[in-house]
């Protein structure tokens, strides 16, 4: 396994154990998941300049495109909780009381 490969497989699974481990807040599980998706974004970019196929470079930006979006959500989310429960912490969330 190269450096770089490496690099950004311990930069998944980081941020999978951060999200698995320190959820005590929404906005650490939300910077948990864009972290992952940011290590997913740069090595798929590198595997299609590796290859040097011009089918898959597309793959990245809709990965991006579909973080963005993940963000957006979850940063709603993070507003509405936040709003209506005047905390983010996921311990105080129960799903049965909406």
């Amino acid at each position: 396994m190269t450096p770089i490969h490496f690099a950004f497989s311990s930069a998944f699974i980081l941020g999978l154990t951060g999200l698995a481990f320190h959820r005590h807040h929404l906005l650490s599980a939300l910077l948990c998941l864009e972290g992952m998706m940011l290590a997913l974004f740069i090595a798929l970019s590198l595997w299609t300049l590796q290859l040097n196929s011009t089918n898959f470079s597309a793959s990245p930006l809709l990965l991006l495109a579909f973080s963005a979006c993940e963000a957006s959500a979850g940063l709603a989310l993070l507003v509405a909780t936040a709003r209506t429960h005047g905390t983010d912490r996921l311990q105080n969330l129960n799903l049965l009381q909406c």
